[in-house]
């Protein structure tokens, strides 16, 4: 277990060092490991996926009745029901090998590449092409390639919800674990397919491909048992009592019309009359079989997943469209789930500041209310690239959304005001700051838990102008704050200080006065 161990006992266990692979050892480990990659279960070919479709109770059922017709001279009617049946699997096999075609797509789209390294140097690779020992360089918005033991982490956060189902970031750390804990509670480690939205860091590759957790959770999809959807049991076991119906009926108009026959006297030769009288049955019995079932139900299932693949949906087997609509009970974590896992800057507070100054289409809102939109854009990690992709912890990201909508261009003012220096976040201090150089001042911008930034404030800002705290002023942002808390807002609070000199570099008690 990597995550009860010091990290460079992993490296060492892992037969690695710090400066990463050569590139001949990754090539031999390539080799003994295989690629970091997810093994792809057994594909069923396109000919058995159109033989099965003809296990089907109903279909069976057409089948013997299109025979029985062909020797009761309707033959036509027999060639229509074979058409009918063969074009019906066909659509349901280009159904299922589409699905999986877009499934491939999308997992060509989704492989990620992984910066790593090796001898001695800082290269990009294709995540597949990762192995066990390889160094790995994480930056927010990366997704990880493997699992892997932390060797250093600065205020790194990790998305986990795919294995967790927790939505929340997870600030992970570099020191051993003594206690046995679940994946949830391992850290130091990272796991293959969560995603980084915060800080840095760096970890030895301990598990890739079919060993990692991720690859755990596909070989047991690969090894459930499969189950018939709610459709499939209701269409086999009305397959089975109309099977079961039509030979009854079949059979007493069998004995109803040998009997009258018989009865009847007529001359007509007894082998002939029960010959009549099979085929008469017969002919009822395929009358009564809809032959046009399955062909509606594979219609309306194939309708179905096209409405769904244009909400971005795609469902590899039709009867599962119906499954989806006979749920009744579904059970979800709410954060990320049903609801996006975004942030909205909803309502602000400075003392003695307007509430019209947070309307964003307010373009005279006053100077401290200027600051604080600055102070929230730049003393902050987060990111939005050129592809429009939100990277960074949430509550970040909608801060700088929010300058956005003010004309105050968050990378307009991180280019204009350039950050010189910064004492990352530390969920034990609760705070983070930058020295940002402005207009040839050099200031230090915190922020974090109010009542931590309170604790530590000697000065506020009042209508533009510096002056000391006082129990009314600190009371009534302590208020605001406990009413921002009971609408269950997310708070966070701002301060500044000048401190004059470029070269200055901040230590945890500059973060005061």
């Amino acid at each position: 277990m990597y995550y009860k161990q010091k990290y460079i006992e992993s490296i060492k266990s892992l037969k690695s060092n710090i400066n990463g692979l050569s590139s001949d050892e990754a090539k031999n480990r390539l080799s003994e490991y295989g690629y970091n990659e997810l093994k792809e279960g057994y594909k069923v070919p396109a000919w058995k996926l159109f033989l099965e479709s003809f296990k089907d109770p109903l279909v069976i059922i057409l089948l013997i009745a299109a025979i029985v017709q062909i020797f009761l001279g309707e033959v036509v009617e027999s060639i229509i029901i074979f058409i009918v049946i063969i074009l019906n699997s066909i659509l349901g096999v280009t159904q299922t090998k589409k699905a999986e075609g877009s499934l491939e797509s999308l997992k060509k789209l989704s492989a990620p590449k992984a910066k790593v390294i090796r001898d001695n140097q800082k290269q990009t690779i294709e995540g597949r092409e990762l192995v066990p020992g390889d160094i790995v360089i994480l930056e927010a918005g990366d997704y990880i390639p493997a699992d892997g033991r932390i060797i250093e982490a600065q205020t790194l956060k990790i998305v986990e919800g795919m294995l967790t189902g927790e939505s929340e970031p997870v600030l992970k750390h570099s020191e051993k674990i003594d206690e046995d804990v679940g994946i949830g509670d391992q850290k130091n480690m990272v796991f293959s397919g969560s995603l980084v939205v915060y800080g840095r860091g760096t970890f030895v590759v301990t598990s890739t491909g079919m060993n990692t957790e991720m690859g755990k959770v596909a070989n047991l999809l690969e090894t459930a048992e499969n189950k018939q959807t709610p459709l499939q049991q209701k269409l086999d076991e009305f397959s089975k009592k109309l099977g079961v119906l039509i030979v009854a009926i079949a059979a007493l108009i069998f004995i109803i019309q040998v009997v009258r026959s018989f009865m009847s006297g007529s001359d007509i030769p007894k082998a002939r009359i029960i010959a009549d009288s099979f085929m008469f049955s017969i002919a009822v019995a395929v009358a009564a079989i809809p032959e046009a079932l399955s062909s509606i139900v594979t219609i309306v299932l194939s309708v179905g997943t096209n409405d769904m693949a244009k909400k971005q949906a795609i469902i590899r087997q039709l009867p599962a469209v119906e499954t989806l609509g006979s749920t009744s009970v579904i059970c979800t974590d709410k954060t990320g789930t049903l609801t996006q896992n975004k942030m909205t800057v909803v309502d602000f507070y400075m003392y003695e500041t307007p509430k019209e100054d947070m309307n964003p289409k307010n373009i005279n809102y006053s100077y401290q209310s200027k600051i604080l939109t600055v102070a929230s854009a730049i003393c902050n990690d987060s990111n939005i690239n050129n592809e429009g992709k939100e990277i960074g912890d949430p509550t970040e990201v909608a801060l700088i959304k929010f300058a956005n909508t003010r004309n105050l261009d968050y990378n307009t003012l991180r280019d204009r005001y350039n950050r010189l220096n910064e004492i990352p976040f530390d969920s034990d201090r609760k705070l983070m700051s930058t020295v940002n150089n402005i207009h040839g001042n050099v200031y230090m911008f915190t922020k974090g838990a109010p009542d931590v930034v309170f604790s530590r404030c000697k000065y506020a800002m009042v209508d533009g102008d510096t002056v000391d705290i006082n129990e009314d002023i600190l009371n009534a942002y302590k208020s605001m704050n406990e009413e921002f808390s009971n609408k269950a807002l997310r708070v966070l609070a701002f301060a500044i200080k000048d401190v004059e000199d470029d070269n200055f570099v901040p230590l945890l008690e500059d973060e005061d006065n």
